[in-house]
């Protein structure tokens, strides 16, 4: 068995990085005393000469390696979890060898062998962080992260190409894909459901980049959007209400704009004692309903088949007796199956499409129904999305970084060869603040929706001041 599959098929095991961390702060304590950086020698560090510097990070670099090497060697034998906690006594048996390295950052070292081995190397603290929303490895040397919205260059970097490439299998392997020169892309996801991207060379040209865009632990609420000023209560309430009356909807968006989150809320609005089936291409919602079956496309295999696409599984979904079928992303020729079962009976199914805004997720679902292959005439596609999609929830990525709806938009159907669309509420931006905030407020339109009989025969009643433009709800 190779050194990545034992590492993998331990990773589940009972050591946890933080345990065992403490474990060897506490041994460090009592096995050598000495450390360069004390509070007793800072004057020295601030004094040393760019050559000293130069000398301890290589050091620094052959201890690290011959700590890793001993480590390779014990794998043979046994597992992971009792390696790294004897790993202090590892660390004394190369230090007895050779005195020179007494001097070496031990812990740094240390901790970066362990998120090796137990995690997904140096990037793992970003992983862990809450705060980071997004990771972004530009091969070995150049890792960014965001924060609040905001990309940032870290002071991460990887020991070369090879160690990427070691922490793409990691990710990779264990849900069956593969990534070599044949097959240089693949989209994979974390346990914890984070998205993944990964693309090497010879398609990336400065190194092996991966992309992970990461989920809350626990899924965000819709009282987490309105926190965020992603939008208003009343926006809230009114898309509750369309959700339970089985209303068919499209969150569009730009790449980032947190479609999938909004999907994600807004699924769970679904009833508890409804059967739901979520179609994407790497699992990433998380529905807390009992009833739910979760399906995932597969990509060819190294021989280029067995593949699995998104339209397929629209296809099958329908045979499952689907209640509520819910499509991660759109970007197809199952946007023709989609909107079909839309008009046959599957109501209040719910799916996210790139798009810039509401407008344009028309004219983009008209383009993607003809990739289908199917030799449509324009109009008859229009009357199918006319009569299919009754609402548009606009998502975008804001100048400073936030993440609002923008609109929220009814299709009314098709009037000659044109599909209307009324705005039920809109962003109007006003400015920016001293912060470089983007001010603004989501206000209704003062126009109630066609369909708002409907939710009244749903036994779902919106007082009709939330459609009223007199009032403004501010962000």
């Amino acid at each position: 068995m190779s050194l990545l599959q034992r590492i993998q098929n331990k990773n589940q095991d009972t050591a946890t990085p933080s345990t065992i961390r403490s474990s060897v702060e506490n041994s460090e304590k009592k096995i050598i005393p000495n450390n360069p950086l004390s509070s007793s020698q800072t004057t020295n560090h601030s004094s040393l000469t760019q050559n000293n510097l130069s000398a301890i990070n290589h050091q620094n670099e052959t201890f690290k390696k011959k700590l890793h090497s001993q480590i390779l060697k014990a794998i043979k034998k046994d597992s992971i979890e009792n390696i790294i906690h004897r790993i202090d006594e590892t660390v004394v048996e190369i230090i007895k060898e050779d005195e020179s390295f007494l001097n070496v950052d031990r812990k740094k070292i240390v901790n970066a062998l362990i998120n090796n081995l137990t995690g997904y190397g140096p990037i793992n603290p970003l992983l862990l962080d809450p705060d980071v929303s997004e990771v972004m490895v530009n091969g070995p040397y150049r890792v960014y992260a965001e924060r609040n919205g905001k990309l940032e260059q870290t002071d991460i970097k990887f020991e070369d190409n090879e160690h990427v490439m070691h922490i793409i299998e990691k990710i990779v392997a264990p849900l069956g894909r593969r990534i070599d020169e044949s097959s240089p892309m693949v989209d994979a996801r974390l346990p914890d459901g984070s998205r993944v991207n990964a693309i090497i060379p010879p398609l990336a040209l400065n190194g092996p980049t991966i992309t992970i865009r990461k989920f809350s632990k626990d899924p965000f609420t819709i009282e987490n959007l309105i926190h965020f000023s992603t939008l208003t209560r009343e926006m809230a309430v009114f898309l509750e209400a369309c959700v339970k009356a089985r209303l068919n909807i499209f969150i569009s968006g730009g790449t980032g704009s947190g479609k999938t989150t909004t999907l994600n809320v807004l699924s769970s609005f679904i009833p508890n004692n409804e059967r739901i089936i979520t179609i994407e291409d790497a699992a990433e919602l998380q529905l807390l309903q009992d009833h739910v079956i979760s399906l995932e496309s597969r990509p060819p295999n190294i021989e280029g088949k067995g593949a699995i696409t998104i339209r397929d599984l629209v296809r099958n979904s329908l045979r499952m007796r689907p209640e509520r079928i819910v499509v991660g992303e759109v970007r197809g020729g199952e946007a023709l199956d989609m909107l079909q079962a839309m008009n046959t009976g599957h109501d209040g199914s719910l799916a996210t499409g790139h798009s810039n805004s509401p407008r344009d997720m028309i004219a983009r679902l008209e383009t993607m129904v003809l990739m289908a292959g199917m030799e449509l005439p324009i109009k008859a596609i229009r009357e199918q999305i006319g009569s299919a999609i009754h609402l548009i929830v606009q998502q975008s990525r804001l100048k400073d970084g936030s993440r609002k709806i923008t609109h929220i938009t009814e299709v009314q159907g098709l009037e000659g060869d044109v599909i209307v669309l009324q705005d039920i509420f809109v962003f109007k931006q006003k400015g920016l603040n001293a912060n470089g905030k983007i001010v603004g407020n989501l206000s209704p339109t003062g126009i109630r929706p066609k369909f708002y009989e409907q939710l009244i025969d749903s036994g779902i009643h919106i007082p009709t001041a939330v459609f009223m433009g007199e009032e403004d709800w501010g962000i």
